[in-house]
């Protein structure tokens, strides 16, 4: 399966024709940073330097370092002390922690959204089905399962749970391009297959089944990572 990690773009700051962000504030160089790291285009244990940052945007160092405060915070950055910074590497403590902390708080946010989820996004979310189904690479694969996942949490009351989501989104997405990358093919008819049962819950308004279709969709991720000991190998090598 093709895998070009730069195709990848989950967020868009703005820009101006040289590439260099239009009003450089700490959040938009957080955006174009994040940007990076979730794409791929940094990749983990790589270092993010601030002065190169500095100048491929056009921004002084201070918002650089305002971003990289910003980033640490959401687990996608790792400040070390008179080293500077590195994209967060991959662990396999940690994978344990994020996996096993999505496994308890996405179930009981889609319990919640389901019966508040509405019609148009329960259409939209079997569209980005059958786009997967149709055949996609891993990038392509990457950015439609975040949207439909993300898309089924949307019904959910609470702006902090949501919140909280997307934030271990984030901090997973390295796991998640591991996922589809290095632990073999036999996760596509299966993911494929948990996602179909997980949208026919959405259209059944079947709260409890959607929470047990998504435990289940996270474990299975966790184990087959866990069994994948080449992923934190590659880290330690970017070190």
């Amino acid at each position: 399966m093709a895998f070009d990690p730069k195709a990848e773009v989950l967020e868009d700051p703005e820009s101006d024709d040289s590439g260099k962000l239009s009003g450089s504030t700490g959040t938009r160089v957080a955006d174009y940073i994040r940007s990076a790291i979730l794409s791929g285009e940094f990749g983990p244990g790589q270092p993010v330097r601030q002065e190169t940052l500095a100048k491929r945007l056009g921004a002084s160092r201070l918002p650089v370092r305002e971003a990289l405060r910003i980033l640490e915070g959401e687990g996608l950055v790792t400040l070390e002390p008179n080293k500077g910074a590195r994209v967060t590497a991959m662990d396999a403590a940690e994978l344990y922690l994020l996996y096993g902390t999505r496994s308890r708080i996405e179930p009981f946010v889609i319990a919640d959204s389901v019966p508040r989820l509405s019609q148009s996004n329960i259409d939209r979310a079997g569209a980005i089905l059958d786009e997967i189904e149709a055949g996609v690479d891993a990038v392509e694969f990457l950015v439609l399962d975040r949207a439909f996942h993300l898309l089924t949490y949307e019904g959910c009351q609470s702006i902090q749970l949501t919140s909280i989501v997307k934030r271990l989104w984030n901090s997973t997405q390295q796991y998640r391009r591991a996922f589809v990358t290095e632990t073999g093919p036999s996760w596509v008819e299966e993911t494929n297959a948990e996602h179909r049962l997980l949208h026919k819950a959405l259209i059944d308004r079947n709260a409890e089944v959607a929470a047990s279709i998504v435990t289940t969709h996270i474990t299975r991720t966790m184990v087959a990572l866990r069994r994948s000991p080449q992923i934190f190998a590659h880290d330690a090598g970017a070190q």
